[in-house]
């Protein structure tokens, strides 16, 4: 098997998906991006077979993702991860906690009704220490603000108890028809 995120639980179908989230007997938490239909992020997208697949777990304050880099990921030195890699994962780990926090805010569980999308409006990435790619990555993001379309929030990166990244992420929250090919920019 190759490295990569964490699972709690394999991708499921969207009706396995609804019987995951209603049943009060289940302890393997589902993952924020597995709720999210038609996702093919390169990041978060379960529907992408290629990229990161990350998983993003919210409790209503905080979300968590683990992360096990892949060799390919290095930066120039081969025991570090590279930085892009970093970004990307901050990205999407907030991205999908802002759009948690969304569905929070509308009185619904994450893929119920019309689906809530976000978009990254702006990234910033501090880069304190290398961080390792010979083990697991957790990220911890939190909301620092949310009106209107906008929410804006951080996120910390560790390798074990070391805190190697901090990001703040402005998500946008954007109509479903974003996601349309027949949109043009006119």
């Amino acid at each position: 098997m190759r490295p990569g995120p964490r699972c709690y639980s394999q991708r499921a179908s969207l009706d396995q998906k609804a019987i995951a989230k209603r049943d009060t007997n289940m302890t393997t938490p589902v993952a924020i991006q597995d709720l999210i239909p038609d996702n093919h992020c390169y990041g978060c997208g379960p529907e992408n077979p290629l990229g990161l697949r990350i998983k993003s777990y919210w409790n209503g304050a905080e979300s968590v993702c683990h992360y096990t880099p892949r060799p390919e990921q290095s930066a120039g030195p081969t025991q570090y991860l590279y930085g892009g890699t970093i970004a990307g994962l901050i990205d999407c780990h907030c991205i999908g906690t802002a759009i948690a926090h969304r569905y929070e805010e509308d009185g619904r569980d994450i893929g119920d009704g019309e689906p809530i999308w976000c978009v990254t409006g702006e990234l910033s990435v501090r880069y304190l220490a290398p961080t390792p790619i010979d083990q697991e990555v957790t990220l911890r993001a939190t909301i620092e603000q949310s009106a209107g379309k906008k929410t804006i929030l951080t996120c910390r990166v560790y390798s074990g108890d070391t805190l190697t990244a901090e990001g703040r992420v402005v998500a946008i929250r954007v109509a479903d028809s974003w996601r349309r090919k027949d949109l043009t920019n006119s």
